[in-house]
């Protein structure tokens, strides 16, 4: 399968990325196993998940999705088939309310999230969200430690505004540093406006690799849900009530019916497709709760659009 580079990282990764926060919530420990087997299998081989999923559930503290990750390295003895990615600055099972970038909180983050992946070394370690009271010299010299001791292959910011990641990247570049090689953003075809404006220019400039979060807008783009009332019950109900207002959402559907009818592919195939044409994006992050869903976005790898399917899925998400 083709790989995309991660920045300058020398790491590379297929066309799709597995996303780990469902594993412990919306997928129970065996569904999360069959799925990462099934990853693997199809030929991916870049799973993210982070120290916080998933917190967000009564009853959990956070980690999960990292410890059902490091049973299944632990059992199928495909460590050196995968990249892992996780992230820290979100907060940690210990201190749910301890937020933030400083120097120990980097140091004592990937100690425990090393114990819950049952790993030596995270290929991709993310800054989850910018802590604006820390300064970035201080977080990229703390990383910088864990790359030179080997606990980490490659450093990745996701939250930040585009000042701070330039701030970032430029101070990696003064004081020598290893710097931020991708960039994990909100982006989708439904969600592009402010990453295309603030975010893409700075990733193009820098030769970052951006793995956006939310590929398929949370189910939307996959045309599982047509109408309001589809969504009444679901766990990402409050997250998927913004694309039924108006008619854009409906718009946005209805062009990817009409270029998956022309590419004999499915609406979330094509809507990863599209994503996968624009510039600096390596691979979309995808969650899925089976493995019916996964051969399904799988094919998206697959799926080449011509400039007349971009033009028209452009004017229908503008």
């Amino acid at each position: 399968m083709e790989k995309r580079p991660l920045g300058r990282s020398g790491l590379q990764t297929a066309p799709i990325v597995l996303g780990g926060n469902v594993f412990g919530w919306t997928a129970d420990e065996a569904t999360s196993f069959s799925i990462l087997d099934r990853f693997v299998d199809l030929g991916f081989n870049v799973i993210d998940t982070a120290n916080v999923y998933s917190m967000w559930v009564p009853g959990h503290d956070g980690g999960e999705s990292e410890k059902i990750i490091g049973k299944w390295l632990k059992k199928g003895g495909k460590r050196d088939k995968v990249l892992i990615a996780t992230k820290v600055g979100m907060g940690s099972p210990e201190a749910a309310q301890d937020k933030g970038l400083k120097r120990s909180q980097v140091a004592e983050g990937i100690e425990a999230s090393l114990k819950r992946l049952q790993t030596d070394h995270v290929d991709l370690y993310q800054t989850h969200k910018d802590d604006e009271a820390t300064p970035v010299e201080e977080t990229l010299e703390a990383l910088g430690k864990l790359v030179k001791s080997g606990k980490v292959r490659a450093i990745g910011a996701s939250q930040y505004t585009p000042q701070r990641l330039r701030e970032s990247l430029e101070a990696s570049k003064r004081m020598n540093l290893p710097r931020y090689e991708t960039l994990q953003p909100e982006f989708n075809l439904y969600d592009r406006a402010q990453f295309e404006r603030d975010y893409q220019p700075i990733a193009v400039e820098y030769g970052l690799s951006v793995i956006p979060f939310f590929g398929l807008a949370k189910g939307f783009l996959s045309g599982k849900y047509r109408k309001a009332a589809d969504i009444e019950g679901r766990p990402r109900a409050a997250g998927l009530k913004k694309y039924f207002e108006g008619d854009r959402g409906t718009k946005i559907l209805a062009a990817l019916d009409a270029v998956a009818r022309r590419v004999e592919a499915t609406p979330a195939q094509v809507s990863l497709a599209w994503m996968l044409a624009q510039p600096s994006i390596a691979a979309p992050i995808v969650s899925v709760t089976s493995t019916a869903q996964l051969d399904d976005i799988a094919g998206a790898a697959k799926v080449r659009l011509s400039k007349e399917d971009l033009a028209h899925l452009d004017g229908a998400s503008r």
